[in-house]
């Protein structure tokens, strides 16, 4: 069966959800959750994302999650790819930590067209009541600590979540009141067990989308431009005139890491340097871990080569433990 089409456009917003494989446990411990979420955190910056709202719940996680650029992908890819590394390498073990693709439907974000965006807010929210974590008995709902619900009753959060975009899907303001009254309107909810209405149940399992006909028009109208070999642009002067963040983040890191490897940060001298230098190699795989590059930036930018030599000489470094132990030093700084 061929894998789903992943629509991918500049304001998109999605529901993002992956669960542990086999359905084992992700997140074990406090130290999980917090270095999944700081993760979250870098590839938020590195993408210029915007989080509305999530949870952790053990083996899986639920995101509601805005890209500004067409970059979901790519940013996924690093996520889960640089957490289930340090996830492994925490436990000395091999192998898959999530099961299969991760999970990205189109929400609709329309102004005309809130109903699919707040249902969505609420489900992510509730989650801890369903799975009898926290809500009535369970003590508050805002008290379960993997939840941005959180930080939506404290009223601060990390500069990546953005709470402006849920209270106005209800009409609500965006203060302390708005946020007070959206926090109660759950707890009543967690009393009854976070159960969401049959109509938004049924949007919820709809499958490839959430949102209105309309919307559906939208996505499928999309979708004919990718068959047809043609790419969505962002419009001009949006996002720091769109330029990559990846690559601003990757010029920083060049800047900060390259002197401690004994190498030139400019260009042109990186490109008098052999293609195979180990210290482009250990360099390379830094940035990798750290923003969401491509392998062909890479090999423009250090100097490395075509992208498949770039792949190859990360696979060096991963197989190599010398120079895995100096990734790691260097990671560390």
């Amino acid at each position: 069966m061929a894998r789903a089409l992943r629509f991918e456009y500049p304001g998109a917003i999605y529901h993002v959800m992956a669960r542990g494989d086999g359905g084992k446990t992700v997140f074990e411990n406090k130290d999980d959750c917090e270095v999944f979420l700081h993760r979250l955190g870098e590839a938020c910056g590195s993408c210029g994302w915007r989080v509305h709202a999530w949870v952790l719940m053990g083996n899986h996680f639920h995101l509601l999650l805005e890209t500004p650029q067409a970059n979901l992908v790519a940013g996924m890819k690093w996520l889960l790819g640089v957490f289930s590394q340090g996830w492994n390498r925490a436990r000395g073990r091999k192998g898959h930590v999530f099961q299969g693709r991760y999970k990205s439907v189109p929400v609709s974000g329309s102004d005309t067209d809130r109903y699919y965006f707040r249902t969505l807010a609420d489900y992510i929210h509730l989650n801890p009541a369903r799975a009898g974590l926290a809500g009535g008995r369970h003590g508050k709902l805002a008290d379960y600590r993997w939840s941005s619900l959180a930080s939506y009753a404290r009223g601060t959060g990390p500069e990546w979540l953005e709470m402006g975009r849920v209270l106005q899907s209800f009409e609500l303001a965006k203060d302390g009141r708005g946020r007070r009254a959206y926090v109660a309107w759950l707890e009543a909810r967690a009393e009854a067990g976070g159960e969401i209405g049959e109509q938004a149940q049924a949007a919820m399992k709809r499958g490839w989308y959430l949102g209105e006909d309309s919307f559906k028009d939208q996505l499928l109208g999309l979708m004919e431009k990718l068959k047809g070999g043609k790419r969505t642009r962002p419009r001009k002067g949006t996002a720091e005139s769109w330029r990559d963040h990846g690559e601003r983040d990757a010029e920083d890191l060049i800047s900060r890491y390259a002197p401690e490897l004994d190498l030139p940060t400019v260009g042109k001298e990186l490109k008098t340097l052999r293609k195979g230098d180990e210290r482009k190699a250990l360099l390379a795989a830094l940035l990798v871990r750290k923003t969401t590059v491509s392998r062909e930036w890479l090999g423009q930018r250090l100097g490395m080569g075509h992208p498949g030599s770039v792949s190859r000489m990360l696979g060096e470094v991963k197989r190599n433990r010398k120079l895995a132990k100096r990734l790691n030093e260097l990671d560390n700084l």
